[in-house]
């Protein structure tokens, strides 16, 4: 039996809300204002939480670290990805605002280490999730301590094997954690063709544990499909301007797109229903008109011995189904009956 998660008071797992996550990521460009109003777009969109990535660049990567394909002709001419990532830090005391900011437009506010500095940060900000990117996943001692923090922790798989993503799941449970699997494709934007959504239940399946899904295409088709699939935390880039600079921008949603996937993921939500097979209230109506009961097929005399061919199904329902004709056949009238009228089992003896 999966066993749900907490974040932030808000049950994640199978059964409950979709959990959805705008991802701001370094959308913001290195501005401090854009960030805040990131935040606001997101709460705006009805987004469960806004999610960021804190970082250091120094910790991170290397001075001649290359740039990924996706990243190249971004944020003007930049030679490494070190300097590409240096111009993307906040100022470290920016945090708590950007947490305050989102505490008060009522968003739950998550942000992904990149570092164990970074980490230590947030835990000490109170962050009620730690989201581990899918470069990470192999950085046990980075999961490790994050699992140490007594929070969920929110791991994407992209680029993984099914073994990397065990060894990701025994690291957190090592540390007596809890975890969020999240699918992706690291691929920035990544065509739908790729998604392959059904590694969600194959996820859920193999480790028992909530799944989710960080959707890198371009629009919002593979997150529907991926909340019908039983993706429990839908997560989704978004920026105020998809022609901004920075390397995420593509690959993001614009203010409108990301309120309408919020409100479409709802509505596939509310579609799902329980899974229980019952009439719904609003089908009794039909049904009544719709449904049929035994009529006599002819006028009939009293002693008659009832056969199929005495019989027909008619509208409306309301008296012997046709599913029951066996309490009619191979009885006897005990009065006689005129076709056209409904079978009642007062005339049989």
């Amino acid at each position: 039996m999966t066993v749900a998660v907490s974040i932030g008071g808000r049950e994640v797992g199978p059964g409950a809300p979709v959990f959805i996550i705008a991802e701001a990521g370094v959308n913001h460009d290195g501005d401090v204002q854009r960030a805040h109003s990131l935040v606001d777009v997101a709460a705006d969109a009805g987004a469960d939480a806004v999610k960021f990535q804190t970082f250091q660049a120094d910790a991170l990567a290397a001075a001649d670290a290359p740039r990924a394909a996706y990243q190249a002709g971004r944020l003007g001419d930049e030679p490494s990805q070190h300097s590409m990532l240096k111009r993307l830090e906040l100022p470290h005391e920016e945090w708590s605002r950007l947490r305050d900011h989102a505490r008060g437009r009522g968003i739950t506010f998550l942000s992904t280490p990149f570092d164990e500095g970074s980490l230590d940060l947030l835990v000490k900000l109170g962050i009620p999730a730690i989201k581990i990117g899918s470069g990470d996943l192999t950085n046990l001692r980075l999961i490790r301590r994050a699992a140490s923090a007594g929070v969920p922790i929110l791991c994407s798989t992209g680029m993984a094997t099914l073994g990397e993503v065990a060894n990701a799941v025994a690291a957190v449970r090592e540390a007596s954690g809890s975890i969020v699997l999240l699918h992706c494709v690291s691929s920035y934007p990544a065509p739908e063709s790729s998604a392959n959504l059904r590694a969600i239940p194959t996820l859920a399946r193999v480790f028992d544990v909530p799944v989710g899904y960080s959707d890198h295409t371009t629009g919002r088709r593979a997150a529907l499909a991926a909340a019908a699939l039983g993706a429990v935390m839908v997560e989704k880039h978004f920026t105020t301007d998809r022609s901004l600079p920075g390397p995420d921008h593509r690959a993001s949603l614009e203010p409108d797109d990301l309120k309408g996937l919020v409100e479409d993921i709802r509505a596939v939500e509310s579609a799902l229903g329980d899974g229980r097979k019952t009439p719904r209230g609003e089908e009794l109506d039909t049904r009544a008109v719709a449904r049929r009961s035994l009529a006599w097929t002819r006028d009939l005399a009293a002693g008659h011995l009832v056969t199929e061919a005495d019989v027909i199904a008619k509208r409306p329902a309301g008296g012997i189904a046709p599913d029951r004709e066996d309490l009619v056949l191979g009885r006897r009238l005990r009065s006689a009956v005129h076709a056209d009228t409904f079978v009642r089992l007062d005339v049989l003896a």
